[in-house]
């Protein structure tokens, strides 16, 4: 975590909410106490952009999960950045390793949606992933290197992209990539970025990680020296399970802390809450 670049959380709803869910996310939110130093976003389903950012607090921003290639034409069931921005929305998320591997999008359709993105001048989350099998096979840098590659040729303003890493193979498999092991995946791209970009980009463009982040590693993951927030995916609670330092416990940093009690559970919820370093606690993706 470094102290130039602001702290970056998005939490992805992915498919899992409707109006009802989405405002007793809103309610709940609405009364957390944000931390300043830390951008808050959501990722939204595309039928219920315009409904949520209506809805949130001017300072959690909403991005669309996913966009098209081009600004208009007959393509049935995509939409458009331009779209996104009419909307009221400012983010996009492309690339997502569930678009990557279930809907199979190639480095280069993910690249070609980056371009156009970027000419529309939406904001956008770029996303990168490794697999089980990419690791067991030692052909984890050869992946993201070459995704990295194909990203960095479509992005004309370094400063409107912020760039996820997901290690799918610890991605709600029971396995917990460990801080050392997110920190060397991190430290690859920032090096990357800084040997085939330039010092400028690799310093203060954001890596969040988006891997199976929880509220019992999160305070440790957020101090690693690469890392610039998580994208949090839609998964269920535990129930048993609850955070275990308040507001006020000395050993939770600063930047993580919230107001917010972190035991409470959110409205709806169906489970314990989720202390997101964004500042607040909230469990917006429990029972979904």
């Amino acid at each position: 975590m470094s102290g130039q670049r602001k702290f970056f959380v998005i939490g992805n709803w992915k498919m899992n909410v409707d109006k009802a869910r989405i405002d007793n996310i809103v309610k709940f939110m609405s009364a957390a106490s944000l931390d300043p130093n830390t951008e808050a976003v959501v990722g939204c389903p595309s039928c219920y952009l315009s409904y949520a950012r209506q809805r949130l607090p001017d300072e959690i921003a909403v991005a669309a999960q996913n966009c098209y290639k081009v600004a208009h034409g007959n393509f049935s069931g995509e939409i458009s950045p331009a779209m996104i921005l009419d909307s009221g929305c400012e983010w996009v998320i492309l690339g997502h390793p569930e678009r990557r591997t279930i809907f199979k999008e190639s480095d280069q359709l993910i690249a070609e949606k980056v371009a156009h993105a970027q000419q529309t001048g939406i904001k956008i989350i770029a996303c990168l992933c490794e697999t089980s099998e990419d690791r067991e096979e030692g052909r984890t840098d050869d992946v993201l290197f070459g995704q990295m590659k194909s990203l960095a040729a479509s992005i004309s303003d370094w400063s409107r992209v912020v760039i996820a890493f997901e290690a799918l193979w610890a991605s709600n498999t029971g396995v917990l990539a460990t801080a050392a092991q997110v920190q060397e995946a991190l430290a690859k791209l920032r090096h990357w970025l800084r040997a085939n970009v330039s010092d400028k980009v690799a310093n203060s463009t954001r890596i969040l990680y988006a891997g199976s982040v929880s509220s019992s590693n999160c305070r440790e993951l957020a101090q690693l020296e690469d890392l610039d927030g998580f994208l949090w995916g839609a998964r269920p609670s535990d129930p048993t399970s609850s955070t275990s330092s308040t507001p006020d416990d000395p050993t939770c940093p600063a930047s993580l802390r919230t107001s917010t009690d972190p035991t409470a559970d959110a409205p709806d919820a169906g489970g314990s809450a989720l202390f997101l370093p964004a500042g607040f606690c909230t469990d917006i993706y429990g029972r979904m």
